[in-house]
């Protein structure tokens, strides 16, 4: 029955900052969710570190984010690290992100389905999906002024889609509720219920590390080891970036919406 179901590619984007394990949990959770709606087979994972001129405070450098995601998935059989969002000269939106990527995937999934002699193989198989996962802040994030372009939303939302593992105390249900946007695509907006809670945010680990405090079983012990053999996240590096705005509310308020086919 697995060769029915649609084949699924779930995508995260963020900052990693360091990556945890929360964020493995994430995709991890996402996945036993997804197959048992009894409609979806999860082909993989991918994670996609934002760039360097996202101006967040405190953002490590991209190739140090990558290092650690790499590191930290070297466990994994179904997930991997793309860097190509990462090396963009300026920040990209993450609706261009998922477009790169869907391309990408789907060009693949074709090669994967012809023949020896080229042709593309007859199958009542539909084509790879792929959805953007995200936690219960990230989707939050949509309410934000500024931060999103409608019609961002409407296409994350409608022509992908978004798998919503819960965090923390907000509330995704009322977040897909108050926006008028998310409610209209309510099927496409699966929201995850993690039972298992784990609370852990990379801010928290941040801040723990240049106070000199333990984060270890909160990240991987090789991320661990990276990050005190470059002396990342100390006191100096958390002023990175410090009093600089958002590269999404400056970029969003003076450039038009990016065609479909970026």
């Amino acid at each position: 029955m697995a060769g029915c179901r649609i084949p699924l590619v779930l995508l995260a984007c963020g900052s990693f900052n360091p990556i945890t394990n929360q964020h493995m949990r994430l995709f991890e959770v996402a996945r036993d969710h997804m197959h048992s709606t009894g409609k979806y087979n999860v082909l993989g994972g991918i994670i996609s570190p934002v760039s360097d001129s996202y101006g967040k405070q405190g953002l490590a450098p991209a190739k140090h984010r990558i290092a650690m995601a790499k590191l930290a998935l070297q466990t994994s059989d179904w997930i991997r690290v793309d860097e190509w969002e990462s090396q963009q000269p300026d920040w990209t939106e993450t609706v261009v992100t998922m477009r790169h990527h869907h391309n990408h995937i789907l060009q693949k999934y074709r090669e994967s389905t012809t023949t020896h002699n080229g042709n593309i193989t007859a199958t009542s198989n539909p084509s790879v999906q792929l959805k953007l996962l995200c936690g219960a802040d990230f989707l939050d994030s949509f309410k934000t002024p500024g931060l999103w372009l409608d019609e961002h939303i409407e296409e994350v939302s409608g022509r992908f889609g978004l798998v919503c593992v819960s965090r923390g105390e907000l509330l995704p249900e009322r977040t897909v509720h108050e926006s008028d946007i998310l409610s209209r695509h309510r099927q496409n907006v699966f929201l995850v219920t993690e039972w298992v809670r784990n609370e852990t945010s990379a801010t928290e680990v941040r801040r723990a590390l240049r106070r000199g405090a333990s984060v270890k079983y909160l990240i991987p012990d090789p991320v661990l080891q990276y990050i005190q053999q470059h002396s990342l996240y100390t006191r100096d590096s958390e002023k990175r970036n410090e009093g600089t705005l958002l590269r999404p509310l400056t970029k969003q308020a003076t450039n038009p919406e990016s065609s479909m086919d970026d």
